[in-house]
């Protein structure tokens, strides 16, 4: 980049500060409090020669001139940028002089081969972790933090010099992950544009960059179903959407098997009314992932829409669940459900398989009148091991009926010095109209 060019962007990224704080003027973008758009002082281009040599390292042209132009840290995604001192001391000294292993693209293979005596080597020294940890992070810098786990590194040299890395915890199968963006500014100028332009900013920087247009032309012109799935994905960030691009998502939900789910999601997102005709079609498919996807897309909106309309065909298809994930999503949506029953839950609450009797338990919390399925709990306790019982006792309370007292009169030990579980027990039994010893005259 020219001297001019790097001069525009500089002087537009001042302008978009100022213009960031105004949108966002009560911090309300996550970790915008702790920094509030402000930046540090500005270094001097000694100063950065002089950490540069303390440090034998030098630093990516674009990220000098956000340092001399800019300042010295503070305004930044999430938590903002550190300081160049607390950038060194945030990074491992043998990791800021190794050569980079990390690249655009690596394979969960590759990143689970780099990251093995990581996961993988539970006699592994602490010099010998140290050692492979400053490997994987080699010859990158830490310049912030999105808080827990994860954090932002700028790459020093090699062939991505200049790009910045989100990075995570050594998890199996997830590689760390390079922005878009080719520079630091270029990163950091399109996080004040999107701020600027109201999108959704949780996880600046993992989606696709692009306005509504951009992004449509993208998928058009993708080579490959990775790009196209990128693309869309990209459109996440948008709080509303143009009548255009909600009729091509509707084109690509009815053309496009493999991105129809992600589509009718984006369509919900800023247009549940229209997305209900869609979420309708996957509810009443034979494929049990298009019934899955349609449970997880309501979860999305069950409480901010009144999804009544669409119990009646949840229910139709509830016996045909065959496991725990779909189990818990129709649970979830069902909560308000006033016409489900214990009655529905049965055959998952009475099933020979623990996790899925507890992932039903815990799915009919919210059912009315259990005292009047108290055979089908019954059922359930003879089926299961004490475990169900007490996981019942946990998300229900006790059920009073006469009936389930010799069940609950077994586990009376376990709970009759716990106050507040003690209260559960004596209060199933004045419903009952019995003594609150009962238990303890009956042989415990």
């Amino acid at each position: 980049m020219s001297y001019k060019d790097y001069e525009a962007q500089l002087d537009r990224i001042k302008v978009k500060l100022q213009q960031a704080m105004h949108k966002d003027a009560d911090f309300s973008l996550f970790g915008a409090s702790s920094h509030q758009y402000r930046v540090k002082g500005k270094l001097t281009a000694k100063e950065v020669e002089d950490w540069q040599d303390r440090n034998q390292v030098t630093l990516p042209e674009s990220f000098t001139k956000f340092l001399t132009e800019i300042g010295n840290g503070g305004a930044g995604p999430y938590y903002g940028i550190y300081s160049l001192d607390k950038a060194a001391s945030n990074t491992e000294r043998q990791a800021l002089f190794a050569k980079p292993a990390l690249h655009p693209g690596m394979t969960k293979e590759e990143w689970n081969d780099l990251i093995k005596p990581l996961t993988e080597d539970d006699d592994i020294s602490d010099e010998e972790y140290d050692e492979a940890r400053n490997k994987v992070l080699g010859g990158m810098l830490c310049i912030g933090t999105q808080g827990c786990e994860y954090d932002m590194y700028l790459v020093l040299e090699g062939e991505y010099r200049g790009k910045i890395v989100y990075t995570s915890d050594f998890h199996p199968d997830h590689p760390f992950f390079f922005v878009y963006e080719d520079s630091f500014l270029d990163w950091y100028e399109r996080w004040l544009d999107e701020i600027i332009l109201n999108y959704e900013g949780s996880w600046f920087g993992v989606l696709m960059p692009g306005n509504e247009e951009v992004l449509m032309q993208t998928y058009q012109k993708a080579p490959n179903e990775e790009m196209q799935t990128k693309a869309l994905d990209g459109m996440f960030k948008f709080k509303k959407v143009s009548q255009e691009t909600i009729d091509f998502l509707k084109s690509i939900a009815d053309q496009s098997p493999k991105h129809r789910s992600t589509a009718i999601q984006l369509i919900c997102k800023t247009s549940f009314d229209t997305g209900a005709k869609f979420l309708m079609e996957l509810l009443r498919s034979d494929v049990h992932e298009d019934f899955l996807e349609a449970l997880k897309i309501l979860n999305g909106h069950r409480k901010t829409v009144d999804l009544a309309e669409f119990y009646p065909d949840i229910l139709q298809r509830f016996d045909r669940i065959n496991n725990l994930e779909t189990l818990r999503y129709a649970g979830y949506i069902l909560e308000e459900c006033d016409a489900v029953t214990l009655q529905h839950f049965k055959p998952y609450l009475c099933s020979a398989d623990p996790n899925m009797q507890t992932t039903a338990i815990y799915a009919a919390r919210y059912c009315k009148n259990k005292a009047g399925s108290w055979q089908i709990i019954e059922d359930m306790f003879v089926e299961g091991d004490q475990q169900v019982l007490k996981n019942s006792i946990l998300y229900w309370g006790l059920i009073p009926h006469e009936k389930l007292l010799p069940y609950y009169r077994a586990v009376w030990p376990d709970y009759k010095n716990n106050p507040n579980f003690r209260d559960k027990f004596i209060t199933c039994l004045q419903e009952l109209h019995l003594p609150d010893d009962y238990f303890e005259q009956n042989g415990s």
